[in-house]
């Protein structure tokens, strides 16, 4: 678990984002990341909790049947995706929490979803250990987010944007949660990555045998 002032200090960096963020999210999605969430949200069925769910960007795309729950730290982002649920007529819980104690009964969800988010949570290992839990035997964990690229000149640029971005807000650039989800004993059915592979998607499979929920975080 990371220290408590490190989740403080990413509340308030994302609370100060709130406001712009929608506006940000755009922007790269259309010049860099590409339209992925569509993708992500067609394959999440059931009960379904969305971990750090933001101002709600992917709550247009989730098909009308799913049972809708987002956490998300920071309070000003989530006032906006409030907003944005009652303007989509949305049915969801939206509740306050952090990732790496999600307060959920083990096995609570058919699905688990987080986009582009898993790059600024402090502790990555530990929040991809507390999705696997909180997802019923044979449950499917789906991710989307910017990754290491795979040419080492856009990771090396990478690098050189950390040193910024990492003491100002948290963000890695050269994360891969894929590593964290085998890690984890999990069965990835789908992956693709896009956009000289900064870009990555992925769907997984929690075993269905009880042998393996056990979290490794």
């Amino acid at each position: 678990m990371p220290p408590a002032e490190d989740v403080t200090r990413a509340r308030r960096h994302w609370d100060r984002q709130s406001g712009g963020y929608d506006r940000s999210m755009g922007f790269w999605e259309r010049r860099l990341f590409g339209e992925h969430r569509p993708w992500v949200t067609a394959r999440a069925d059931g009960d379904v909790l969305e971990v750090a769910v933001g101002t709600g960007l992917n709550l247009p795309y989730y098909a009308d049947g799913v049972r809708l729950t987002g956490v998300e730290l920071s309070p000003g982002m989530l006032a906006i995706a409030r907003r944005r649920a009652a303007e989509l007529g949305r049915a969801v819980e939206l509740r306050e929490g952090n990732a790496h104690a999600l307060e959920f009964p083990d096995a609570s969800f058919d699905t688990v979803v987080c986009t582009y988010s898993l790059c600024a949570i402090p502790d990555q290992a530990r929040a991809v250990a507390e999705m696997k839990r909180v997802l019923r035997p044979g449950g499917r964990l789906l991710l989307l987010d910017h990754v290491a690229g795979s040419p080492r000149a856009v990771r090396a640029v990478q690098w050189l944007i950390e040193r910024v971005s990492i003491p100002l807000g948290g963000e890695h650039f050269r994360r891969r949660p894929l590593e964290q989800v085998r890690a984890q004993g999990m069965e990835i059915e789908e992956r693709g990555r896009f956009r000289l592979g900064v870009v990555e998607r992925l769907a997984a499979r929690k075993p269905a045998s009880g042998a393996a929920d056990t979290p490794r975080g």
